[in-house]
């Protein structure tokens, strides 16, 4: 590898991360639907491992890549600034998917549904209960990386570490209301258009916390690990512009759905 060009660029080496990411994506897949139609998940536990051992891996490399290389120039960050600033675009307008299929329903109810919303027999929840703790929990993990983000701009390690320990803990106690929410639902997934537009959208939201949630454990691993500098530290920068970004989309999700839809 050389040490050294001409250019303030980062041309990456030859890396087998994409070819077993996409493999990983792939089997990851088809055993969703084996799992559905067979009930068998071991095609899918398979998949799920190489995702994740292709992620550590990776993440192993651009960690390199940036900490101990020097090769995220500030032309490198500037590209990297750009390229998570499309990705969260391109998230919103995947949830705008599923906010119109929403309101396409619940605005105009046909006569499948009862002519009303939530459609006939569809008990909703109560958006004053587990739905408002998790606005506050998430609006509260908003605050706690905002204050890790300004520590770490200050230098202040503790309290870096603190804001992370307890954004990464807000998150987990997010998605563990959430899963019990799932489990005590009124209703399915088949349980007409209200049923579908709900557990899509919320269950992409609960998702997209989890990924977050394991972006920002990766990060307090590499503070800990002192891989960040109040001047270079876009990986964390990036985790918390993709927390602020969760959290927005659930603000619209408990007015639209949670309050409004019920």
């Amino acid at each position: 590898m050389t040490t050294h060009s001409n250019h303030p660029f980062h041309l990456v080496n030859p890396s087998p991360w994409p070819l077993t990411g996409a493999i990983g994506a792939l089997v990851t897949a088809a055993g969703l639907v084996k799992w559905f139609h067979q009930f068998n998940n071991s095609l899918l536990f398979l998949g799920t491992l190489i995702t994740i051992l292709t992620m550590i891996q990776w993440w192993r490399d651009v960690t390199r890549e940036g900490t101990y290389q020097g090769l995220h120039t500030l032309s490198v960050n500037y590209g990297l600034r750009w390229g998570m600033i499309l990705f969260i675009i391109s998230e919103v307008f995947f949830f705008i998917s599923f906010f119109w299929a929403f309101f396409h329903s619940s605005l105009s109810p046909n006569i499948d549904l009862g002519a009303m919303w939530p459609p006939t027999g569809i008990q909703p929840f109560n958006p004053l209960q587990i739905p408002l703790l998790n606005t506050a929990i998430l609006l509260a993990s908003g605050v706690t990386v905002t204050w890790a983000h300004h520590s770490m701009m200050e230098g202040n390690y503790s309290q870096t570490t603190q804001g992370l320990f307890f954004t990464i803990i807000l998150g987990i106690y997010f998605s563990i209301l959430q899963a019990y929410e799932y489990i005590e639902a009124p209703f399915t997934i088949a349980d007409a258009s209200y049923g579908s537009s709900f557990f899509m959208a919320t269950g992409f939201h609960g998702l997209h916390v989890l990924i977050g949630t394991t972006f920002l454990s990766i990060c307090l691993m590499r503070h800990l690990m002192c891989h960040f500098s109040p001047n270079h530290h876009f990986g964390f920068e990036a985790a918390a512009w993709y927390w602020h970004f969760v959290d927005v989309v659930w603000l619209f999700l408990y007015i639209s759905i949670y309050w409004w839809g019920s």
